[in-house]
């Protein structure tokens, strides 16, 4: 179990920090917390990692289709480099406090999606929006 949380961790600090070092902590929160969204929603895998890096892969060798991914820092082809240390453990301590439930109240009332707010995705008329947190505005996929 240590192990499965740790490597959580791991993948949760990557996202947050390659979604939204440059924002505020408030949108770094929600960002983990739509991927806990997604974890607790039966639609999406239900661990961190399998989250994070959910996307369409090439049948053939199981790699990654560019832009295709939940998460456009895992597939958008560039290198994933860890240049501000100190960005990166803020989103480190964020993702633990986030997995471990200390950072519980859901500022995104329930988001599974997001995205930057000068893109117009195709996917955003289908869901309610439910508030935009800096640069990042925040939907919620109702149940059925």
């Amino acid at each position: 179990m240590i192990l499965e949380t740790a490597t959580a961790v791991v993948c949760m600090a990557n996202a947050i920090y390659f979604e939204g070092r440059s924002e505020s902590i408030v949108a770094q929160v929600a960002i983990g917390q739509v991927i806990m969204n997604r974890v607790h929603d039966w639609r999406f895998p239900n661990t961190v990692c399998e989250v994070v890096t959910d996307g369409l892969r090439y049948k053939w060798n199981g790699s990654m289709v560019k832009h295709k991914c939940a998460f456009s820092f895992y597939c958008d082809g560039k290198p994933e480099s860890i240049n501000d240390p100190v960005a990166y453990d803020w989103a480190n301590r964020l993702s633990m406090g986030i997995i471990s439930g200390g950072l519980s109240i859901d500022l995104t009332d329930g988001s599974t999606h997001y995205h930057a707010n000068y893109v117009q995705p195709y996917w955003a008329s289908a869901f309610t929006k439910t508030t935009c947190i800096d640069t990042h505005c925040f939907y919620r996929w109702e149940m059925e």
